[in-house]
């Protein structure tokens, strides 16, 4: 399906080395938030009281959000589970309290607004957990890197590989790197859609991919840089069909997701958003800084007795 057609190719490559500056600009001032600010780890990587409360009516997390902010819990979250009557809590530590201390400090306010409510549990989760969830998000993240690579270099050649690995990557960084420049809060959630934008950013580089194998095939006369910008030039509707479809639902998560999936959704758009750039235009065009030519995905068949000279004593032969 096609909105429109692009009938001249436009010359992308013709720009790569401004498209690469861009994305270096960017990648080092993400790298260098992540260094002076870092992330606002979120209590299942810090450790804090887990609550869970039930209400005899629906509860209202807005109330119960304000109620526990303020005590002065600057970072707590509040959604529900089960049904809309049972309520979790999560809670950062603080120095001094313990969570003992924490969930009855808390219970006490809600009970002043709903002395309906009742504690179901209480848990705390403490910083060795949060340690092994970053490793476990750390090895995640690795290993969908080198299946990426794996696939990539098995599908087309290693150069389309590397390629779409520095792109990807360079759309993790700076999801990140908006993350600890605003201090927005990195939960689990928000390392779920880090992992979606790998998975989708290198499905659009496939895209790409597949149509330069294809014009390597049908245009024999086209140089590598016009071969790349027919390709991005023929996928251009395509791209902007999938992309706009893909953000509508990702804005409707976080307009009307509520506070859980108010992160989530904010990594996804930035991801989406620097996805699209890094995918026509980063991954490309670093493959043809390596050198992708047509030998390297077209194969050619050798004709019988071809490469063999007039003074080969074996020439025209047959067996």
């Amino acid at each position: 399906m096609e909105f429109f057609r692009i009938r001249k190719d436009i010359p992308f490559m013709k720009h790569a080395l401004v498209f690469n500056a861009i994305s270096f600009i960017t990648f080092a001032l993400a790298v260098f938030f992540l260094l002076t600010r870092g992330l606002h780890l979120s209590v299942e990587f810090t450790g804090g009281t887990v609550m869970e409360v039930a209400y005899s009516q629906p509860a209202e997390l807005a109330k119960v959000r304000e109620t526990v902010s303020g005590l002065g819990y600057a970072d707590v979250q509040v959604q529900n589970f089960g049904t809309a009557r049972d309520v979790m809590i999560r809670l950062p530590v603080q120095k001094g309290v313990s969570a003992a201390q924490q969930s009855e400090q808390v219970l006490g306010a809600l009970k002043a607004v709903d002395p309906a409510v009742t504690l179901r549990r209480t848990e705390f989760v403490g910083p060795q957990v949060g340690e092994e969830l970053v490793q476990g998000g750390l090895m995640a993240l690795a290993m969908v890197v080198v299946g990426i690579v794996i696939y990539l270099a098995m599908r087309f050649e290693w150069k389309f590989g590397v390629a779409a690995i520095i792109a990807n990557l360079h759309d993790v960084v700076i999801i990140l790197g908006f993350f600890a420049f605003f201090q927005w809060e990195f939960s689990l959630s928000v390392l779920a859609a880090v992992l979606a934008v790998l998975g989708y950013s290198v499905n659009e580089s496939v895209v790409i991919f597949d149509r330069i194998r294809e014009a390597f095939r049908k245009y024999r006369k086209m140089n590598t840089a016009e071969v790349i910008d027919h390709a991005i030039t023929s996928t251009m509707s395509r791209t902007i069909i999938t992309h706009a479809s893909t953000e509508a639902m990702v804005l409707s998560m976080f307009f009307f997701g509520g506070p859980s999936l108010h992160y989530f959704a904010l990594a996804l758009t930035v991801g989406i958003l620097f996805g699209i750039y890094s995918s026509v235009f980063v991954a490309a065009s670093i493959a043809m800084w390596l050198g992708v030519k047509r030998e390297d995905l077209v194969k050619t068949v050798r004709q019988e007795g071809e490469g063999v000279g007039p003074d080969d004593p074996n020439a025209g032969a047959t067996v």
